[in-house]
């Protein structure tokens, strides 16, 4: 059973991270736990204004960090290589819990070759995220000609509230 409060609303339920309202920091192993069972979320980069850019995007997280297909020259790639600074929002498929995973990101070089390092962690990403592919010449291609990279969340800070069955023994 994950420490907290029962909320109200939610009877039956528990909060992850205490009894402090929305927003509660969460213990950060527990929440890529947490998010490592999902596959949709948001990105939230910053714009050169300073206002949030958000995107929704595929995402898996692997040893305590969260990789993102990404192409070169969109918006949220460019404000990463300004400014690494990004979050990563992720809800349950019900829409009463959340969390948010703060930290810095790195950019992999531009996928160049269809066997360089950069294709082939893309490879392990679409594994990841939806097993086996069809074609895998073909999708080597692809992220070449799309000139993907990948995005490395390292997440520092969570939090949320993302609540949990309880369970009864």
């Amino acid at each position: 059973m994950v420490a907290g409060h029962i909320r109200s609303a939610q009877p039956g339920r528990r909060k992850v991270g205490g009894n402090h309202g929305v927003g509660d920091c969460v213990d950060l192993g527990r929440a890529l736990e947490l998010a490592s069972g999902q596959k949709l979320g948001v990105l939230v980069t910053l714009r050169q204004d300073g206002r949030p850019q958000l995107s929704n995007v595929m995402c898996a997280v692997t040893d305590g960090v969260v990789r993102i297909s990404v192409t070169n020259g969109r918006a949220k790639t460019a404000n990463l290589r300004r400014d690494p600074r990004a979050s990563l929002y992720v809800g349950r498929e019900d829409g009463w819990a959340y969390l948010v995973l703060d930290g810095e990101a790195e950019l992999s070089d531009v996928a160049a070759e269809l066997e360089d390092a950069v294709v082939d962690e893309l490879v392990e990403l679409y594994r990841a995220l939806e097993g086996e592919h069809p074609d895998w010449d073909e999708y080597r291609r692809a992220m070449v000609e799309d000139r993907r990279l990948v995005v490395r969340l390292n997440p520092e800070r969570a939090y949320g509230m993302w609540e949990q069955a309880e369970t009864t023994g």
